[in-house]
């Protein structure tokens, strides 16, 4: 299994069969390595409805014929838009062909561009292939995290480090030491000015309390 990455909280994962995005912030991230056009996948989980997160998911799924995954006001928007989408809530799982999908708390807002309502935010345990990914969502941090931690193994937590709008980089070590990952990969910084953040002191932090870090590049493969 493939985790690749594609700048900002851009995310995809690629198994044997399906390709799942999470987050695909394409259009306006002067950092994302793929264009729309170029982009195939299977499934699309956004965590939210701001416009750094929800991205081009509606495009990108009429474009696949992909079915979005996610909270139920979301979902009930795409399927507005004519998207196929399957809705889920917080605390909720589902095995879908790929594997189980399992949505969980995040403290953040969620809204569309235009204002609109779009739930809770929210995380995503991704359980593929005997594999756990927990991707946080746009979050702050929590003590409940550390439940995640003890409920199931987390073998790669990504985690916001970018401050301001999320967990800066301390928050997202105790984040890390909460939910017990087994390796950490840093999201949601350096996009723009107010998110700047050191990458390389959270990878030092991750490290000193004996957990692996991987700070990877947009169009970077990490083989979980």
């Amino acid at each position: 299994m493939k985790i690749i990455y594609h700048g900002h909280a851009f995310v995809s994962i690629e198994t044997g069969k399906h390709t799942i995005l999470l987050d695909p912030f394409v259009t306006g991230n002067p950092n994302c390595d793929v264009k729309p056009g170029d982009i195939k996948c299977d499934y699309i989980i956004p965590t939210h409805g701001h416009g750094d997160n929800f991205g081009d998911t509606i495009e990108l799924a009429k474009k696949n014929d992909a079915t979005v995954i996610g909270i139920y006001e979301i979902a009930a928007y795409c399927g507005n838009k004519g998207v196929k989408a399957h809705p889920m809530n917080i605390g909720g799982g589902y095995n879908f062909p790929f594997g189980r999908v399992k949505l969980t708390m995040a403290q953040h807002s969620s809204s569309y561009v235009d204002g609109t309502y779009a739930g809770d935010a929210y995380g995503v345990i991704l359980s593929i292939e005997g594999k756990n990914i927990y991707q946080a969502g746009d979050t702050g941090l929590f003590y409940d995290m550390k439940l995640i931690g003890e409920m199931q193994r987390i073998d790669c937590a990504l985690l916001p480090i970018g401050d301001n709008f999320t967990m800066g980089v301390d928050d997202a070590v105790k984040a890390a030491e909460f939910v017990n990952a087994g390796t950490v990969i840093p999201i949601h910084y350096d996009t723009f000015d107010v998110i700047k953040s050191d990458a390389q002191d959270f990878k030092r932090k991750i490290e000193s309390i004996g957990k692996k870090c991987i700070v990877m590049k947009p169009g970077d493969i990490y083989e979980l």
